[in-house]
């Protein structure tokens, strides 16, 4: 699943999650497009050509008339959305200046927390666990995400096994309302 990073002026809200140091597992607009965020409008232009032919419903005879995109359709829709932002200049500064700020933001962590600390909720295919922020709502992560990060945890909230490279993992997780976030410590050694 492909998740794009969009400032706040763009999705309503922004909400970074960061995997051990700098794997971050929210993409730019630029990495959707696999280009450097100096590219020229050309560079930009023939990434997008050739991500949306890679990346179109069509491609796989898949339709997007579902009402749960799967996530080659997520994938092709990140295409679109990138390339509409970045092929305008104002946007396209706009975004990078946005992007720049959100960069300075994320280093601010309130605490780090353990997944012990969470409190475990179960559904019957999934686990969200949550931590109180201090405005009253919450930080929370959900066991699709981790899963994403290969990370699994159990329906107790236990961690029951990890990708060999995420042996010091964490998350920044961001409070649901205020601008709040923790750094959750997914495992020092398993």
């Amino acid at each position: 699943v492909i998740t794009v990073f969009l400032p706040p002026a763009y999705s309503g809200q922004a909400s970074t999650m960061v995997l051990g140091s700098n794997i971050s597992i929210q993409k730019t607009l630029y990495e959707v497009l696999s280009v450097s965020e100096d590219a020229t409008y050309g560079e930009i232009r023939a990434a997008y050509k050739s991500a949306a032919l890679n990346t179109h419903p069509d491609k796989g005879h898949m339709t997007l008339e579902s009402s749960v995109p799967s996530s080659e359709q997520q994938e092709f829709l990140s295409v679109q959305r990138a390339w509409e932002i970045l092929r305008h200049p104002a946007s396209r500064a706009d975004y990078d200046k946005q992007l720049q700020s959100s960069r300075q933001n994320i280093e601010i962590i309130a605490s780090e927390i353990k997944i012990g600390d969470m409190i475990v909720e179960s559904t019957a295919d999934t686990v969200e666990l949550l931590y109180p922020c201090r405005c009253g709502d919450y930080f929370s992560i959900t066991s699709c995400e981790l899963g994403d990060m290969g990370i699994l945890v159990s329906g107790d909230g236990e961690v029951e096994q990890q990708a060999s490279d995420s042996s010091s993992a964490f998350v920044v997780l961001g409070c649901g309302s205020c601008s709040l976030k923790v750094r959750l410590i997914i495992n020092e050694t398993l």
